[in-house]
């Protein structure tokens, strides 16, 4: 029998730093950067805040780019217990441009603000672990911004180019994959499976066929990254539209076009989409004449199911996967703004993605230990009512956005006593609540319900990419022989008399 606990706790409000009432100026020159220009501008501004700030590669594009990530934090370079960690993504579609740009204008204007004593910069960056990709496409942002430059004409180029680009050239990788497709569809298992009562909302593990379809580098790359950091939110820049989507993505009938799909977790999402689309200097606006007019009844906001639907998108993979929470900002109707423009849209967005930093630090945050007071790692945290289970980090430290409330929070762990309480969160809380867990060893009972715990998945024994590392080229040692390993499932090919499938063991 498990122990159940439950504690009464009253969270009342902790408050971040406010901005100063001067904030302090940051240079920053508003013109299109080019590849080369975009890796050099992110090295030279961690260089600049080396003690905030640092960059690393996720990994490569198709044609040998790097996905270059700059992290700012007050400790650069690993996870802090119970700090949050966010990530920002631009330029997932080559062809639009504008996150990309305001990505690389965020990275400058956290350095030099921080630097500068920016007292809300500040304790955004100490409180906080961010990471900002740039560009996760920038083999077709190089199409894209080509296809401008063909143009020669410098005015053509800075005023007009924009709209010559047209609406796809660019848009998917160099193998002519959309990486927002791309990702493993686990929506689908979802919807097939949420009758029945053990069935896991989170935590879905990557179905072995999977492994079989085209797996483009730079959606592996991503997909490693968020398995390998506890993010806790993050948001996805697009072009195409003024408006903030989010999951599910992919529609629960996927005959109807616009269907709403809600996830467990659609007030949690209503709001970190209404943080960014209320802070945006038009998004939310009743302008029926504005980018984006056919949202101003829901106020720039939308559930991305009911807009359009598809399958295989990031921010479905996110949540079903991992613990983050991702919501996919459309910045406006012109994908390639002139370059004029890329001033305004920074003013138009600059308090929205600051605002949106900010939002991490909601609902609650602790640390599950056992009896001993060790970090429980991939311990789960549950919230009665909400189908979506969060679990907790290497240390055992879990961050789980709320709203305002009443919840009943339970921790559990395999071979551990379960444990609730009671948590009451005021609607003047403006940093997350802490509730710690302290579980106790119990007897594991043969017909204890697994489905409450994270399943395995087919990453580690099925992942091509990982076995593509290894075996890629001849491995020669002493004796001079190559070596003749092979993965796990090569076997199962050739003792079938069918030929294994090469391409899945190179860099696709």
């Amino acid at each position: 029998m498990h122990l159940l606990q439950i504690d009464e706790i009253d969270l009342q409000e902790q408050a971040l730093s406010s901005l100063t009432p001067q904030e302090p100026s940051t240079i920053i020159q508003f013109t299109y950067t080019s590849n080369a220009q975009m890796y050099s501008i992110l090295k030279r501004t961690a260089a600049k805040c080396s003690h905030i700030s640092h960059v690393y590669s996720i990994g490569r594009s198709t044609e040998g780019r790097d996905l270059l990530v700059i992290e700012f934090t007050n400790n650069p370079g690993q996870h802090e217990l119970l700090k949050p960690e966010i990530k920002l993504v631009g330029n997932m579609h080559g062809n639009e441009v504008l996150g990309r740009q305001l990505l690389i204008y965020l990275a400058q204007y956290l350095c030099s603000e921080y630097i500068l004593g920016n007292q809300r910069i500040q304790t955004i960056i100490n409180t906080t672990r961010i990471h900002i990709l740039a560009s996760m496409n920038p083999d077709g942002y190089e199409l894209a911004a080509s296809e401008v430059e063909d143009n020669n004409d410098p005015e053509l180029i800075n005023h007009e180019g924009h709209l010559l680009n047209g609406w796809t050239n660019g848009r998917t990788n160099a193998q002519n994959i959309d990486l927002n497709r791309n990702f493993p569809d686990l929506t689908s298992a979802l919807y097939r499976n949420r009758r029945s009562r053990h069935y896991r909302t989170d935590h879905i593990p990557i179905p072995d066929a999977y492994w079989f379809g085209k797996v483009a580098p730079e959606t592996y790359a991503v997909m490693k990254w968020v398995r390998s950091l506890p993010f806790v939110q993050s948001a996805s820049l697009h072009g195409g539209d003024l408006v903030i989507s989010y999951p599910f993505d992919y529609s629960r009938h996927p005959l109807e076009e616009r269907m709403f799909s809600p996830t467990p977790d659609e007030q949690v999402f209503k709001q970190l989409a209404r943080t960014y689309a209320d802070a945006h200097a038009t998004m939310s606006n009743n302008d029926t004449e504005r980018c984006g007019a056919s949202f101003y009844r829901t106020r720039g906001i939308i559930n991305g199911a009911l807009w359009y639907s598809f399958a295989g998108g990031m921010s479905d993979f996110n949540y079903l996967h991992t613990n983050c929470l991702e919501i996919t900002v459309e910045l406006g109707c012109d994908k390639f703004p002139s370059e004029a423009e890329l001033y305004p849209e920074w003013k138009r967005n600059k308090e929205a993605l600051l605002s949106f930093l900010e939002s991490v630090h909601r609902g609650i945050k602790g640390i599950v230990k056992d009896g001993n007071g060790n970090g429980i790692k991939d311990a789960t945290i549950s919230i009665r009512g909400v189908r979506k289970d969060v679990t907790t980090a290497e240390d055992g430290d879990y961050w789980r956005l709320l709203n305002p409330g009443t919840h009943i929070v339970t921790a559990t762990a395999k071979g551990y006593s379960k444990v609730s309480k009671r948590v009451y969160l005021p609607h003047t809380m403006s940093k997350a609540g802490r509730v710690d867990f302290v579980l106790q060893k119990v007897p594991v009972e043969p017909d204890i319900d697994d489905h409450l715990f994270p399943t395995s998945d087919t990453w580690d024994r099925f992942d091509p990419y990982n076995q593509f590392e290894q075996y890629r080229d001849p491995d020669v040692g002493d004796s001079g022989r190559e070596r003749e390993e092979k993965p796990w499932w090569w076997n199962y090919f050739s003792q079938s008399g069918i030929s294994p499938p090469t391409w899945l063991l190179r860099n696709v």
